[in-house]
């Protein structure tokens, strides 16, 4: 990645609507806002928008899906750790949401931004900037379940092709796959992930 030292007015930030300015190549965990994280989150589309029903299925609501996943596989879980799960694609506020193949394109230099703004996010929320692997591959593990259903509810894929690309279906109760798998207006979004941080983190 080419420095900011050897492209001086190259702009590196982004203004929030909350009027914070967050640099993305130095992010401050000052500059972080939880209401500019959901409202961003709820207006950015998952599997670049190419999902059945009449909203977007948002970043927003795939984040309470894998916590609720999460839950479900492990229903004494620490909140601090419902919490990081929520968080977990926080960065797309600000890069957006690619698909993992275009990543693989792109290579290194997205996860390290992708990483700093991750590390940025948890400090703000008193979490660790880095997570104990156990916990990551636990959230991994809820990802991928949710991508499960995404895909194969939402996304034209096949059982077979699902189990193959994101493993097993998490099994969620009927109600509360019918909810989270029923792409929701941007506002209600937002406004469910700002409740949802309410109830799991630190007071």
């Amino acid at each position: 990645m080419m420095s900011r030292r050897s492209q001086p007015d190259t702009r590196a930030w982004q203004r929030m609507l909350s009027g914070r300015r967050l640099d993305l190549l130095d992010p401050s965990p000052l500059d972080v806002e939880i209401e500019d994280i959901a409202h961003g989150l709820a207006r950015v589309a998952r599997w670049n928008g190419q999902t059945g029903g009449a909203h977007i299925f948002s970043v927003a609501q795939h984040t309470l899906l894998v916590e609720a996943v999460l839950r479900q596989e492990m229903p004494r879980v620490d909140a601090r750790f419902r919490l990081a799960a929520l968080l977990h694609d926080a960065p797309e506020y600000v890069i957006g949401d690619m698909i993992s193949p275009f990543k693989v394109v792109l290579g290194g230099d997205y996860k390290a931004v992708e990483k700093r703004l991750l590390s940025a996010i948890h400090i703000r929320f008193g979490l660790p900037p880095v997570l104990a692997d156990e916990i990551t591959r636990q959230i991994k593990a809820a990802d991928r379940g949710a991508a499960y259903l995404e895909a194969t509810r939402l996304a034209g894929f096949s059982e077979s092709e699902a189990k193959r690309l994101f493993g097993r279906d998490p099994g969620l109760p009927e109600a509360t796959e019918r909810d989270y798998l029923t792409p929701w207006t941007a506002a209600k979004a937002e406004k469910r992930f700002l409740e949802r941080f309410k109830a799991v983190a630190p007071a």
